[in-house]
């Protein structure tokens, strides 16, 4: 296989040819972002029929579990440069791609296991903060199933990263769209006891999740067995050799991924709980708004993971115009596709906020006042978030993650979580200076992490050394 249909020469028109090679990949990585979203959806559609207190329980369990579980695709995702730029150096490089993949797997399958030690915290967490005993009970049963569908479902990110710098991302969105299906399936079935199964309640929905999990695992399987050009790399073949040197550079770039998603996580948690010393209505208005912009933060997201991609093909060829133009295309596009949802936060924020409440309702009427505010300021870092989520991507296809680790963490936590406190709780803004230190620590990232991109050559980030073996092609 040559890198043909992966790594598309300049042609007459790079710029355009760039621009099309980025959506054909960007776009089934967005749309399986926003389905998984779906499929949390449909577990909180089921579980809200067994009442409040499962619901709140059920909430908590995933907070730390999804946590843990984000962090760990953020380690084990560090695979998809590292495939990407040896794809870029000497296609089809079938040994150095089968090794990376292989250490990467055994890399999920050990953080996995370590990951479910973390969540295992839940019970003496939920105590220290004081949380009622009913729910501490629920939670703790809920979470004692749930757990174990976090190594196969970080398998499965490793293996969705694989697809998708072999040209495949389609897969990805087929095979979540598919777990939706199975996700919905199997919690009709545990929660309440239909097609023969025993009725588990709130344990039949972390069922249904393992059961989800377990399926689209094994679907990717299938897929990479069946498709000649994923098969021919026989990712699973010699699982048991070790390649330490391998390991140690997936958790060299993954580790500070892992710690950027927790500092970025700690941030809008700690919002949550900043809100909830302001007012009630202020809550669950910051819960309905920040909804809709984890919504259309999962558009640049996937444009992120195919900036990581498309870089580290250049990056490996030693292509430094091929490593801009991919870098700067995929900022333009989510840059662009940001404006067009802040946009639609300020001329129609009422039919936004519809999705999960109804704006009209005269119940609602305090809820929706607070959201109209807060979406207004969403607007203005909507585009700074999607600038600094495809930035970090680009950087990543550089191999380039522990300054832009530490450039988040300090955006986050010194400005952002700064101006927050001191609009919040020092002036009459309320929540709306929450928010506004939300959209200063974004923005500061935003800023650095371009200001990063832009001089990366003048930093040294495009000239490393060939991956082993490989030959040092002159820079372009």
């Amino acid at each position: 296989m040559s890198n043909a249909g992966i790594l598309p020469g300049a042609g007459p028109h790079p710029w355009r040819t760039e621009l099309g090679a980025t959506f054909r990949l960007a776009w089934p990585l967005a749309l399986a972002n926003l389905l998984q979203m779906l499929t949390y959806a449909v577990d909180v559609i089921f579980i809200a029929r067994l009442g409040e207190a499962p619901l709140a329980a059920s909430a908590v369990a995933v907070a730390v579990f999804g946590l843990v579980l984000w962090a760990l695709s953020g380690l084990t995702g560090a695979v998809a440069p590292l495939i990407a730029e040896e794809l870029g150096a000497r296609p089809p490089a079938l040994r150095p791609v089968r090794r990376a993949t292989r250490m990467a797997l055994w890399l999920a399958v050990l953080s996995g296991a370590a990951g479910m030690g973390l969540c295992l915290l839940l019970e003496p967490l939920m105590r220290a903060t004081g949380q009622q005993e009913e729910i501490i009970a629920l939670a703790t049963a809920y979470n004692l199933v749930i757990i174990w569908s976090l190594v196969p479902m970080v398998i499965n990110n490793v293996l969705r990263n694989f697809v998708s710098a072999l040209g495949r991302p389609v897969f990805a969105t087929a095979i979540t769209a598919a777990g939706i299906g199975v996700n919905a399936l199997a919690n009709y079935a545990f929660i309440f006891g239909n097609l023969g199964a025993p009725e588990l309640g709130l344990r039949g929905a972390a069922v249904a999740t393992i059961a989800t999990g377990v399926t689209t695992m094994l679907a990717y399987i299938l897929a990479i067995r069946l498709d000649p050009r994923l098969h021919r790399y026989h990712i699973f073949g010699f699982w048991w050799r070790a390649d330490w040197q391998r390991m140690m550079q997936i958790v060299r770039i993954g580790t500070p991924i892992a710690l950027t998603i927790t500092a970025e996580a700690g941030i809008f948690g700690a919002a949550a709980f900043l809100m909830g010393n302001i007012g009630t209505p202020q809550l669950a208005a910051h819960t309905v708004a920040l909804q809709i912009a984890a919504l259309a933060f999962q558009v640049p997201f996937g444009i992120g993971q195919a900036a990581t991609i498309r870089v580290g093909y250049f990056f490996g060829a030693r292509d430094r115009a091929g490593m801009q133009r991919a870098g700067w295309t995929a900022i333009a596009m989510g840059t662009g596709f940001m404006a067009v949802t802040a946009t639609a936060m300020i001329v129609i924020p009422k039919p936004l906020l519809a999705i999960y409440v109804d704006p009209w309702a005269p119940e609602n009427a305090v809820l929706v006042a607070f959201a109209l505010q807060y979406l207004v300021i969403a607007a203005a870092f909507q585009l700074f978030d999607g600038v600094q989520a495809v930035a970090a991507g680009a950087l990543r296809g550089l191999q380039d993650t522990r300054i832009p680790m530490w450039i988040a963490i300090f955006s986050y936590w010194v400005p952002g979580m700064g101006v927050a406190l001191a609009l919040g709780f020092a002036t009459p803004l309320e929540g709306r200076g929450v928010w506004i230190g939300l959209a200063t620590g974004l923005t500061v990232a935003a800023l650095l992490l371009v200001w990063r991109w832009q001089k990366r050559d003048a930093l040294g980030l495009t000239t490393r050394p060939p991956p082993a073996g490989a030959p040092a092609p002159a820079l372009a």
